[in-house]
């Protein structure tokens, strides 16, 4: 990301670093604030996310994607202040009844999946009021402070150097297609809708590996789990129904 914006963005650089130059001294140290907080955020995610995966259950972290856009809502109303229609107040409880049904006996699974959520939740919230800079190029400033603050853990942490093409080549997998593009299509998309929106359309991650686990690894599927599920279908139509009507009704008229 440093290489692309130093050899082919460089007259974003110079324009974000006019702007910021010119900013009131409180407007920067709040874009200051946005930018390094938000950081932290997607440290302390990576960092709960990869603990929960290794010292609870695999099922408390996926857990999280569907507790996430819950926190996002409801963060995103108290914290910015946007509005949301008694349809999408609907869709939210709809949400947590049907995260209710999964954590049913699972109250450790919900408390794990409760502070992984929190990070990422409170990441789009602040980064959507982080909104006047170049969102690749603030993702890029975001992951090289991330980078700089775990480097002096390497020493300790790291082992012997992977040599195997493989491990490479999933790397560039991981880091580049599950990872970059996600979290910049994230920041591209706060900058034209609202944060809510935003995340509760990351339940779509949840029904996908709903779907895998069932059609793919064929995993067994209880009636409780079916039902939750479904909900959060029902959940993602009822929060966007005015933008589903309004598209039906174009379509109609023409």
């Amino acid at each position: 990301m440093s290489l692309i914006n130093i050899l082919f963005r460089r007259n974003v650089i110079r324009k974000d670093w006019a702007n910021f130059k010119n900013m009131l001294p409180n407007h920067k140290r709040q874009i200051l604030f946005l930018t390094l907080g938000g950081s932290v955020l997607l440290m302390a995610n990576w960092f709960f996310f990869i603990f929960v995966m290794n010292h609870v259950s695999v099922k408390a972290a996926s857990f999280a994607y569907l507790v996430c856009p819950i926190l996002t809502t409801v963060f995103a109303y108290f914290i910015l202040r946007e509005k949301l229609s008694n349809w999408q107040w609907t869709a939210v409880g709809i949400s947590v009844f049907s995260c209710v049904l999964l954590s049913y006996n699972h109250f450790m699974d919900i408390f794990y999946s409760l502070i992984v959520a929190a990070t990422y939740a409170l990441y789009l919230v602040s980064q959507r009021k982080n909104s006047e800079m170049d969102k690749f190029l603030l993702l890029n400033i975001q992951l090289l402070v991330a980078g700089i603050c775990m480097l002096p853990f390497y020493p300790v942490y790291s082992s012997a150097l992977p040599t195997e093409g493989l491990f490479y080549g999933y790397l560039l997998i991981i880091v580049v297609v599950f990872t970059i593009i996600p979290l910049f299509l994230n920041l591209y998309a706060l900058k034209g809708v609202s944060s809510a929106t935003v995340g509760i359309m990351i339940y779509i991650n949840p029904i996908i590996n709903f779907l895998l686990a069932v059609f793919y690894f064929k995993e067994p599927v209880s009636v409780q789990q079916l039902s939750a599920y479904s909900l959060i279908l029902v959940s993602i139509v009822v929060f966007n129904e005015k933008l589903l009507f309004r598209r039906h009704k174009k379509q109609l008229e023409v």
